[in-house]
């Protein structure tokens, strides 16, 4: 995940001029789960250490929460939603055309090469594809000033507070091995709303604009990966890496269709001269 998903900030960066915030991320826990924040860093890289004090310089409304936390100085996010109307704007702009609500392929219609990346809705064909619960708010409130996403360490599942414009903040995501998409639970909005009360009780005033609930596709090992099947690539799996993973994998899915339309060529060509001969 880290050797691919390292470039995908640039990617983004250069394919979309400004969408990155290159902020870095936060990583805090209460003080009955220090102990946490001990494990959480054995298991990762690229941090440093950070006092009660430097976290309060980092963001100054978190002054005085926390006892100690992490702090990934390259970490970068972006607005998902920014991001794919930019990135579909982009396309269009070169003659990419995307057709809505259908289902298949247009009647009358054949094309060289068919690449899926449609999630969950390719799980009859993949059946290795398991779906994977995700629920998030999204909250307004000028009371609460954030300038990177903040992670709180959390008993069942991470939880992240990112900020957006305007006074609104994303929190999210719970993990559930299920692919149902129905809303949000209350358990769950329960459990969000007092993850971003833990991280700063201003967010007890703040305006619930948004609840949504989503199904993510995994694979077991909870990787992306482009599998080519009865003459359709597929690009899916990507669980929680999506943003990430995407520029890596879509140059992977790129070769395999354009390297193989070569090939085609090349023997297409080879038959005409045999033919010829």
């Amino acid at each position: 995940v880290i050797a691919l998903g390292v470039p995908a900030a640039g990617w983004w960066e250069a394919t979309l001029p400004g969408l990155v915030r290159f902020n870095g991320t936060l990583v805090v826990a209460p003080t009955r789960d220090l102990s946490e924040i001990r494990r959480f860093a054995a298991r990762t890289r690229g941090y440093h250490h950070l006092s009660a004090d430097e976290i309060g310089e980092l963001e100054p409304d978190l002054g005085g929460r926390f006892q100690a936390g992490l702090f990934f100085a390259q970490e970068a996010h972006v607005d998902p939603r920014s991001a794919l109307s930019r990135l579909r704007e982009k396309l269009a702009e070169t003659g990419v055309r995307f057709l809505f609500g259908r289902t298949g392929a247009p009647p009358g219609k054949r094309f060289d090469r068919v690449v899926d990346c449609t999630g969950m809705a390719a799980a009859n064909t993949l059946s290795a594809l398991r779906g994977v619960r995700g629920e998030m708010l999204r909250l307004e409130t000028k009371d609460v000033t954030l300038s990177r996403p903040v992670r709180l360490i959390h008993p069942r599942f991470p939880i992240y507070v990112v900020p957006r414009d305007e006074g609104r903040f994303m929190v999210g995501a719970t993990m559930i091995e299920s692919a149902d998409a129905g809303p949000v639970t209350a358990r769950s909005a329960m459990e969000l709303l007092n993850a971003a009360y833990a991280l700063h009780p201003a967010f007890g005033e703040a305006r619930v604009i948004e609840m949504a609930a989503g199904v993510r596709p995994a694979f077991a090992d909870n990787l992306p990966k482009v599998v080519e099947q009865d003459g359709v690539v597929f690009v899916n799996g990507f669980y929680r890496h999506g943003f990430l993973m995407a520029p890596a994998f879509a140059r992977q899915a790129a070769e395999l269709v354009l390297d193989n339309q070569a090939t085609k060529g090349e023997s297409d060509e080879a038959h005409r001269q045999r033919a010829t001969a």
